[in-house]
């Protein structure tokens, strides 16, 4: 199954303080991925992430270079957060792509839910002069 999400760092963000970002609520279409799989939920064992990337559409010319760490949370109904992907270090590079490192714990139960929320928790470490718009993808 694949997830992507669109986030937004805002241009007023603050230099080296924390600051989350929340997702509006994501749809999980379980039901309908499980009936192509010829499958059910409940039939479902375990769900782990296999990767989960981000990629910086906006500004066209930009990279991760204002990125001083980042984590992201995921969240359901009756279900407390977890963290899922991160990069406590992230690299001075020019790359608009930025794989994360991912958690090895089972998922099944947000999936099976029919919506999640993601939390994503940010530290830069340059003034941003304009937004940043952010393609997660898992």
């Amino acid at each position: 199954m694949d997830f992507t999400q669109t986030i937004t760092i805002q241009s007023s963000t603050g230099v080296n303080l924390p600051f989350n970002i929340m997702s509006p609520d994501i749809e999980t279409n379980s039901e309908s991925t499980f009936a192509i799989n010829d499958t059910r939920k409940d039939l479902i064992e375990e769900i782990l992430l296999n990767s989960l990337d981000l990629k910086l559409t906006s500004p066209p010319n930009g990279d991760f270079s204002f990125l001083e760490s980042i984590s992201i949370f995921l969240s359901a109904e009756g279900i407390g957060e977890t963290k899922i992907a991160w990069m406590d270090e992230v690299p001075n590079s020019t790359s608009n792509t930025l794989s994360l490192n991912i958690t090895q714990s089972d998922l099944k139960e947000f999936i099976k839910k029919d919506e999640f929320d993601l939390r994503v928790n940010t530290v830069t470490d340059e003034i941003l002069t304009s937004n940043h718009t952010i393609d997660v993808l898992s």
